[in-house]
């Protein structure tokens, strides 16, 4: 089956998931390539509309076992016409639990056809030096399987005569989902819903942060105002400091980090379902 167009979307705060998806993109070998990262609130206005000559590959972050709310929001205003899809979620060594299939869920009431799907590790949101958890995934063992996959993806592509002959791809997962309905992600958390981030004096309101914030939580003029309500606390505005202004308060995100840190320091590694 002959696909024109490749589409990378991700919803990516801190970097990783788009790593991935274009490692994948670069196993596939596809010339026509157009990312879609909407990370940022303006880039999720407008939804997407997709073909059956196109193959479509979506990243998200795994937060508490499942899709972030605030990327299924845009999810379900996907146009798709029996579009070819990779669904492809990224977890911070912990468990994926059901949130890929969850995403696959998500595309095929869309329209599309899923025809793969993976998991890869990338470095825990709440993770810094002490302690780190999945410090430097994706390394280049990760980014070298994330090509292995691609490939896979293409060859699955050449034997499929067309869109319709496309069969179900098996993934691992739980109907109904498992996992925290009140996720970090969800604007009506409360136990989520606390004032996480410590600003030092290092900080020189650059506004780096405000930025890169996915949900526009920071102040433009004051970056230590962070609004709680609609942060998601994904820790891209600490990563993303070029001063290291911004760290983690003693309370219920330094716990979690500890935690995680303390019961997943083995190593996971990548899996794919083609």
């Amino acid at each position: 089956m002959k696909i024109s167009s490749l589409k990378l979307v991700c919803f990516s705060p801190t970097g990783t998931t788009k790593a991935i998806i274009h490692g994948i993109a670069r196993g596939i070998g596809q010339s026509n390539v157009e990312l879609i990262d909407i990370t940022r609130p303006d880039a999720r206005k407008q939804s997407l509309r997709t073909s059956e000559h196109e193959l479509l590959i979506i990243g998200v972050p795994v937060y508490m076992g499942r899709v972030p709310a605030l990327f299924t929001e845009w999810l379900h205003e996907i146009k798709a016409h029996n579009t070819p899809a990779v669904c492809v979620v990224v977890y911070g060594n912990r468990a994926y639990e059901d949130a890929l299939i969850e995403l696959k869920d998500i595309l095929t009431q869309r329209g599309c056809k899923p025809i793969a799907g993976a998991a890869y590790i990338g470095k825990h949101s709440f993770s810094n030096d002490e302690p780190p958890t999945a410090k430097d995934r994706p390394d280049a063992s990760d980014l070298q399987h994330t090509e292995s996959f691609g490939r896979k993806i293409q060859e699955k592509l050449n034997t499929i005569p067309s869109v319709d002959q496309i069969s179900d791809v098996n993934i691992p997962g739980c109907h109904p989902y498992r996992g925290d309905p009140c996720h970090p992600y969800q604007r009506d958390s409360k136990f989520w819903n606390v004032d996480f981030i410590a600003v030092s004096d290092t900080c020189v309101q650059c506004g780096i942060c405000a930025e890169g914030c996915p949900v526009g939580a920071i102040d433009s003029e004051n970056s230590s105002v962070i609004d709680t309500e609609k942060c998601i606390t994904c820790c891209a505005c600490i990563k993303h400091c070029p001063k290291h202004a911004r760290t983690i308060k003693p309370g219920l995100v330094k716990d979690a980090s500890l935690r995680v840190s303390t019961l997943y320091k083995e190593r996971k590694e990548p899996e794919f379902f083609v």
